[in-house]
């Protein structure tokens, strides 16, 4: 019953529209006899032939109209196409009348200028109609009613976004003005809509204007540009939105339910990385990858883009079954012709190790398993030294055994003058990463950079926990820093890194410039809804131990180089001495299975000898970003190797 009062519904609108048509087709034709002669009255011998011609027109025109599909189209979303539509069936109907009244008639008292008058007013009659009826429901004739938005940008993004707005009137949104930081588009218009200044004067037109919503359409903004643009929205007190990244737009198209919150991403935002991805392919397609800790947030991530490069063979190794679980579904489902190979497995097992090894014969291995939360370490430097250091002695020496080609070990900012025994025991993994790569066919390559974006255990899914609960939010201290990336940009620039080494390289990521831990939390208040210090509190709870103020990417000895990447830098290593190395090594092992915990923070310290851990007392709260190193050799250093 339901679909029969639709198709009825159907029919009579477009019966309607015909009428509609064919009543314009006298109106054309009668008031091109009025034109012809300068709209006074029409001499009575040619009324007379206009009438007695009229059924004839009426006939062919309408015949033409329905071939011509006029009415396939809908009046509400009328378009170019449907222009086009007319203007065929228009000069279609008034070659063919014409001929029929030339064969009747011989054109008597048809005056040629006809020929002209008539196509043009019937074109205009019909398209207008159309324009009309449709810009009326663009501009929603009763415009107080629905959400008043304040565009912002008004560019292809702001331009398609508008016209979006105007198409659907179901979801209530009224554009009612742009604002644009290019003065040059100041006073014009886009779709009616007015642009009246730049983006300083958003809280000035959102009071003067009553705008209920914001919209933020530029899509290529940086993140200085965002957050100058969230406190001027925040300002105003009316909620705002953003339309997505520029890569996402590639559709051509912004729609209203595209339409999103402002994340923190966007506010860190960075300029795109420009990977030579051609390179890329051709140094991992059809190869076997592993990747260990491949449940973790940068191994998780590695894995999917890995996934995307075809390889022969995709291999994991994680050893929280629940992660493994839940990468493998994820990778099965949306690379189901992928090879894949998913292992349970501690890296601080090499027999383990070993068997995953012989197994699969990797050709490139991503060594991201790691512990890394150096509050939680600080007090277990057992458990730091096994997985860290002997579990990235376990990986590397089996990749060395099995000639792998490439080994990627995944390293941090903390490694670099480490004020804790988790940045400790992973400048250890470097150097014995760098030193092996001199011994062996295997190319070890480390790649160094800081803080992820929504990895596990960061500061910013913490905070948003915290402001969902009502607060506080809790940052340790006024004046702390970070650098941040994305996940995904930290893989890639992982594996562009993989293809510029030649074995035994730091290399460091470009992490742009260090955010403020304070600012970062109030802009995430603010993205919200809620108002810092009134509405969610913040509370400085103090350095934790092992915790820096700032932190570094590269030692002020290692001398950082450019590389064929903008983004990426070469830090200089060290040699050591690679027995007492191996020793050492062997010690620290000893000493973590008899829970000597003294001697292998002494070892630890030897290794390191530029770390700024007190091995009596602990980690030291730091507020400097450099120590030189004539002050920290308080303890036996490695012997350069001659």
């Amino acid at each position: 019953m339901h679909r029969a009062l639709q198709l009825f519904s159907g029919l009579k609108r477009s019966l309607l529209i015909f009428v509609h048509d064919l009543s314009m087709i006298p109106v054309a034709w009668l008031g091109s006899y009025w034109f012809r002669f300068n709209l006074a009255q029409i001499p009575e011998h040619y009324w007379t032939q206009s009438l007695r011609t009229l059924p004839w027109v009426i006939l062919v025109q309408a015949i033409s109209f329905y071939l011509f599909g006029l009415y396939k189209g809908v009046w509400r979303f009328a378009s170019i196409p449907d222009l086009i539509r007319i203007m065929k069936a228009v000069a279609t109907g008034t070659a063919v009348a014409i001929a029929v009244l030339f064969l009747v008639y011989r054109l008597e008292l048809i005056p040629r200028s006809m020929i002209v008058l008539y196509p043009m007013l019937l074109l205009l009659l019909l398209s207008g109609s159309r324009l009309l009826y449709r810009w009326s429901k663009d501009r929603r004739l009763t415009i107080d009613s629905g959400t008043r938005v304040l565009i912002v940008g008004s560019g292809k993004a702001g331009e398609m976004l508008a016209r979006d707005l105007l198409r659907t009137q179901a979801d209530g949104y009224q554009p009612t003005a742009f604002v644009d930081d290019k003065a040059r588009r100041h006073g014009q218009e886009v779709h009616g809509i007015p642009i009246l200044g730049g983006c300083e004067k958003i809280p000035e037109i959102v009071r003067s204007m009553d705008i209920d919503l914001i919209m933020l359409a530029i899509p290529s903004a940086t993140g200085a540009e965002m957050r100058r643009l969230v406190e001027l929205c925040d300002e105003s007190g009316v909620p705002f939105q953003t339309v997505p990244p520029l890569s996402a737009l590639l559709t051509g198209k912004v729609a209203i339910n595209e339409l999103r919150d402002v994340s923190i991403e966007d506010i860190l935002g960075r300029d795109p990385v420009a990977l030579d991805w051609e390179e890329i392919r051709r140094n991992l397609t059809g190869k076997t990858i592993l990747v260990t800790g491949a449940g973790g947030s940068i191994g998780s991530e590695i894995c999917r883009q890995a996934a995307a490069l075809n390889p022969a063979m995709l291999v994991l190794l994680e050893n929280s079954e629940y992660n493994l679980y839940k990468l493998d579904i994820e990778i099965r489902q949306r690379f189901p012709n992928l090879s894949l190979s998913a292992h349970l497995g501690d890296i601080r097992d090499p027999a383990r190790v070993n068997r995953v090894f012989e197994t699969h014969r990797p050709d490139v291995v991503f060594h991201a398993a790691a512990y890394k939360h150096v509050p939680m370490l600080e007090h277990q430097v057992e458990e730091a030294v096994k997985n860290n250091i002997i579990g990235t002695r376990n990986v590397a020496l089996a990749a060395d055994r099995h000639r792998v080609s490439e080994f990627v070990l995944i390293s941090t900012d903390k490694a670099v003058n480490p004020a804790n025994y988790m940045g400790a025991t992973k400048r250890v993994a470097e150097i014995f990463c760098q030193n092996l790569d001199s011994r062996s066919s295997t190319k070890f390559i480390t790649v160094r950079f800081g803080n992820v974006l929504d990895s596990a255990g960061s500061v910013v899914p913490l905070f948003r926990r915290q402001i969902r609960e009502g607060g506080p939010v809790t940052v340790t201290h006024p004046d702390i820093e970070r650098y941040f990336m994305t996940i995904p940009e930290a893989a890639q620039l992982i594996f562009q890194a993989s293809i510029i080494g030649k074995g035994g390289e730091i290399f460091v990521l470009d992490m742009g410039e260090p955010v403020r831990i304070m600012s970062l939390a109030e802009q995430m208040i603010r993205l919200s809804g809620k108002t810092p210090y009134e509405d969610i509190d913040i509370s400085i709870t103090g350095l934790r131990p092992g915790e820096k103020l700032y932190e570094e990417l590269f030692h002020e000895l290692e001398h950082l180089d450019r590389t064929s990447h903008r983004k990426i830098f070469l830090a200089k290593h060290r040699q050591v001495v690679w027995e007492e190395l191996s020793q050492d090594l062997d010690r620290m092992k000893g000493f973590c299975e008899d829970g000597e915990t003294k001697f292998l923070k002494e070892v630890l310290k030897a290794l390191v000898p530029e770390n700024c851990i007190d091995v009596e007392n602990g980690p030291t709260e730091l507020s400097s970003p450099h120590f030189p190193d004539t002050e920290m050799q308080t303890h036996r250093p490695i012997k350069a190797a001659e």
